[in-house]
This record gives structure tokens, sequence and C-alpha cells, in this order.
């Protein structure tokens, strides 16, 4: 993740509408691959009245790997996965700074310009992330929170509105010292 990502504008019933769509066609794309491939396994290696149980499953497995080969290689650039992609991107991204989060608390706690230009980007992508998926009330929860720094940034003089995360602003919240 060395490359900077930035929150891009989406309409949330856009997104979910693209969503759905490229899931649904996923789905397809997978139960016909795994159905064609277990009825061609137990076509090929089953025995007729048999015990064909791990032919199908064989099949079906041979089918999953097909269809995320598929999407890793070939459909992940196409326009139609572009909403589905931003918001894996956007996850991950919220992710990795959860997993570092007890640093960017105790960078936050310290006033470090990182932590807090981290934790407003986790504040921004979250509240994006909740708008994407229509879950206002989890949103609503952590308002008082999302504005309690948003403060805290002004007052120190930072940018609050940044919509770009900066790879090395993780790298340096990883080196900030966590009470025990």
């Amino acid at each position: 993740m060395a490359v900077p990502f930035e929150i891009k504008q989406l309409n949330p019933e856009a997104y979910r509408q693209q969503t759905r769509r490229s899931t649904l066609i996923l789905v397809l794309i997978f139960l016909s691959l795994a159905m064609l491939l277990a009825t061609l396994a137990v076509q090929l290696f089953g025995t007729p009245g048999g015990d064909n149980f791990r032919w199908n499953l064989g099949g079906v497995i041979a089918g999953l790997v097909l269809t995320v080969a598929l999407v890793r290689l070939q459909f992940w650039q196409q326009p139609w996965m572009a909403a589905a992609v931003y918001g894996w991107q956007l996850k991950r991204r919220l992710m990795s700074i959860t997993n570092r989060m007890h640093h960017v608390s105790a960078g936050v706690a310290a006033h470090d310009p990182a932590a807090m230009k981290l934790l407003r980007f986790y504040h921004l992508g979250l509240t994006q992330m909740h708008q994407l998926d229509g879950n206002s009330s989890a949103l609503s929860q952590i308002t008082a929170e999302i504005n309690r720094h948003r403060e805290a940034m002004q007052a120190m003089g930072l940018d609050t509105e940044n919509q770009q995360m900066d790879p090395a602003w993780l790298e340096a919240v990883k080196k900030i010292k966590v009470a025990q």
C-alpha cells in the first residue's frame, strides 16, 4: 500500500446498485463454473451410481479458485467492477488503520500530526463507508468523536479536509510508543 489512497465522492445509491450488479455477475460466473467443473469431474473420474461427493466438491472448489483468479486477473480492471474495487480498497485502508489504532490513539494523545491526520482520514473514510453501505445508525454513534477530533485538528492548524491517505503517516504512527 505504498500508493496514496484518495476518497472519491460517490453517490451511495449508484454505488449500491453497481456493487449489487457486480456481485450478481460474479455469483453467476461462480455458479456456472462450479456446476460445469463438478459435472465434468464426475463424468471424467466418477463412478456411475457410486459416491461422487469428492468429485463434486473438487469441481466446486476448482470453480471457486477459477472465479477468484478471473476476478483478480481479468475483472478487477473492468469498469463494471469499479465501485466494488473502490469499496474493497477503502475497507482495506480503514482496516490497516484499525490494526494500528492503539498507536494512532497514542499519537493523537501526544498531538502527533501524522496520527492526527491518519485518524481524520479514518473518520472521513469510515463516514463514507457507512454512507455508501446505508448504515446511518452506526455513523450517528461516532459523530461526536469525529467532531471533537476535527476541532482538535483545527486548533493545531491542520487540514481537516484532506481526502488522501499518505502511507507515510501509517509508517510514522507504527513508531509511536504505546503505554502498556
